[in-house]
């Protein structure tokens, strides 16, 4: 493998002359699917299993151990081909835990799925970081996905446009707003007045006023001034898809 420059460690081991050892330390979960679809979930892993030893006791307690904290027992029996997204997600995660790596890469594990399968995901992952310590490495194109992350990095066109944890990256490249829904048209007019002297940004969609806000407390200034025009308002955090947009100057690809 050649590099253009620097150096790989992974789990304290160089990729250059200690590579079988980081293999034994890792697990990958790809976007699509490397399991059999006509192989139950059990043959798939004994198969997989067989990979890392030949002792079929050894065999039978990796699988046994990763049906257990992957919790994929009710349909162990069934065709993976046949099984619905989220089990086929849970098969998937049980098949790269076979042999206990430290860390664990998952490529867009949730991609396609609904909302409720990708929450019953995020669970299982999460379970495995406190059930075993585990430092699992995400890529996805959800920014809400990211939210709950330790540690994130935005990467645009094959290079680290930004880093740090998910409230520095929203702190610095996204900002909140106020949301106001003035009382009737002639209180929206007032407000935009007020907003325009008090030389703040905002927006009008649906009846609803957006002002973009420089800090959280910037609401309070707005709200006194314009408090007998509004009929309700909302201070919103600005989100992580706000800030990947910042971050990159465009929409998510």
């Amino acid at each position: 493998m050649d590099y253009d420059s620097g150096k790989v460690t992974i789990s304290g081991y160089d990729l250059r002359k200690q590579a079988q050892s980081i293999r034994q330390s890792i697990g990958v979960v790809f976007q699509d699917s490397v399991l059999d679809n006509l192989l139950t979930v059990r043959e798939n892993l004994y198969v997989r299993a067989g990979l890392y030893s030949q002792s079929k006791s050894e065999i039978k307690r990796m699988v046994d151990e990763a049906v257990r904290v992957i919790e994929v027992s009710e349909f162990l029996n069934r065709p993976y081909g046949k099984l619905s997204g989220g089990q086929r997600r849970r098969a998937d995660i049980a098949t790269a835990l076979l042999h206990k790596p430290k860390i664990l890469f998952l490529d867009e594990p949730t991609t396609g799925l609904d909302p409720q399968t990708r929450l019953s995901v995020w669970e299982t992952v999460k379970k495995l970081q406190t059930e075993s310590g585990m430092t699992v490495f995400l890529t996805t194109h959800y920014m809400e996905e990211a939210t709950d992350s330790d540690f994130i990095i935005v990467i645009d066109h094959g290079k680290i446009a930004a880093k740090g944890t998910p409230q520095e990256l929203k702190t610095q490249y996204s900002s909140d707003s106020l949301q106001l829904v003035p009382n009737n048209a002639e209180a929206a007019e007032q407000i935009q007045r007020q907003l325009t002297e008090m030389k703040m940004d905002y927006g009008i969609a649906g009846g609803t006023i957006t002002v973009k806000l420089p800090d959280t407390m910037a609401s309070t200034a707005i709200l006194e001034n314009c408090k007998q025009h509004i009929a309700s308002f909302q201070v919103l955090q600005g989100s992580m898809d706000d800030a990947f947009i910042g971050i990159t100057g465009k929409g998510i690809r």
